[in-house]
């Protein structure tokens, strides 16, 4: 995949090896790169001490988004995802580490919040997919269908052989709710990894940020709406959910991407979520399970509480 460098500012006049008796980030700068990775935009920015290390970070940090796609997309017919829900169900299939770890993520996830969070809606998901090309909400008759597939405790997950068993038929897993960012997080540790502290990673509407910048208190993150609001952040995640850029809109309403696993539906939403928390793989389900508690007329406040240093933005949209 192709990705461009965008800006190199130093933030010393004059860049320098560091020393023994030298601050080791004298001459650091800073770099930006963006690349187009699971649909969405990424971007990556770092502080480096010259281009060649920046693109070298950038590109294995872009590498890790890429495989990961390879294991999480329901886009790709050749995703590990997808390969796993044709396997027999109600056997236990081997998997990847990396496939294990966001699914026991997502299932830890469904347990809190009472199924608000649900990867198993994989069947209502291709529904409403076929919704949006034609125009109009999916059928009762063919929601109700679905819904015999659907259920997160139908989903059981071995730690011990690294396996995981779908117990119904016709289980077909969705970790869009989750898999940005997961990928983010993933991104920012190979950051990490390579001695990178001072790094933000952005997919989509996810993002994850390290250490912050040089003579600064955090990472500047705007919030959504008019208000110019921001918040400054370091070593934390952060997702927002809405239905700004992929809705149907039918019959007079606005139906969301995001579903209510309980009942099939497509969200009809009035508040754009944003998550604050500590790991950008908590704040994308958390974003996706409030965002459908909000959506029943029912109070988030006590699922929030559930996770320490989580914090929870409201902005209404209609």
């Amino acid at each position: 995949m192709a990705w461009l460098l965008l800006t190199a500012i130093s933030l010393a006049s004059v860049a320098c090896a560091a020393g023994p008796d030298q601050d080791p980030e004298v001459g650091l700068e800073r770099f930006e790169f963006r690349s187009i990775i699971m649909a969405a935009e990424a971007s990556v920015v770092l502080y480096a001490r010259d281009e060649e290390a920046a693109r070298a970070h950038a590109a294995a940090a872009f590498d890790r988004m890429n495989r990961l796609d390879a294991v999480m997309s329901d886009y790709r017919v050749d995703s590990e995802l997808m390969r796993l829900a044709e396997l027999p169900h109600a056997t236990a299939h081997e998997i990847s580490d990396d496939l294990f770890r966001v699914l026991l993520a997502s299932i830890e996830s469904a347990e809190a919040s009472a199924g608000a969070f649900d990867p198993t809606i994989g069947p209502h998901t291709l529904l409403w997919r076929e919704a949006r090309r034609r125009g109009e909400p999916p059928a009762e008759e063919s929601l109700n269908e679905a819904a015999t597939a659907v259920g997160w405790e139908a989903v059981h997950l071995d730690a011990r052989g690294r396996a995981v068993t779908l117990a119904k038929p016709g289980m077909r897993l969705d970790l869009g709710g989750i898999g940005k960012g997961f990928a983010v997080d993933e991104a920012l540790a190979e950051f990490t990894a390579r001695g990178v502290e001072r790094a933000m990673v952005r997919l989509g509407g996810d993002i994850a940020v390290g250490r912050a910048p040089p003579g600064r208190n955090g990472w500047r993150i705007a919030l959504p709406g008019d208000n110019a609001e921001h918040l400054d952040l370091q070593h934390a995640g952060v997702s927002t959910s809405g239905d700004a850029h992929q809705h149907l809109d039918a019959g007079g309403k606005r139906y969301s991407h995001i579903i209510d696993p309980t009942t099939g539906r497509g969200l009809i939403l009035s508040d754009t979520v944003t998550i604050v928390a500590p790991n950008a793989t908590t704040a994308d389900a958390l974003a996706t399970a409030i965002s459908v508690i909000l959506a029943r007329g029912e109070d988030h406040a006590d699922l929030a509480g559930r996770f320490p240093g989580v914090t929870v933005y409201l902005t209404r949209t209609r």
